[in-house]
């Protein structure tokens, strides 16, 4: 019973923890562009020419 008066807090404040960093990257924009990552990855682009001055 002892185990359960200490374990439920924890178990609460794990959870507060997940929720807030879930928040967190949800209001900085973390998933706005789920498929774009994914596609630019596969795009072939020409690297930049080398400028020598």
């Amino acid at each position: 019973m002892n185990n359960l008066l200490f374990l439920i807090p924890v178990a609460l404040g794990l959870g507060a923890l997940g929720l807030a960093a879930f928040l967190w990257a949800y209001r900085n924009g973390q998933f706005d562009d789920l498929d774009g990552d994914a596609l630019r990855i596969l795009a072939d682009e020409a690297p930049p020419p080398d400028r020598k001055a």
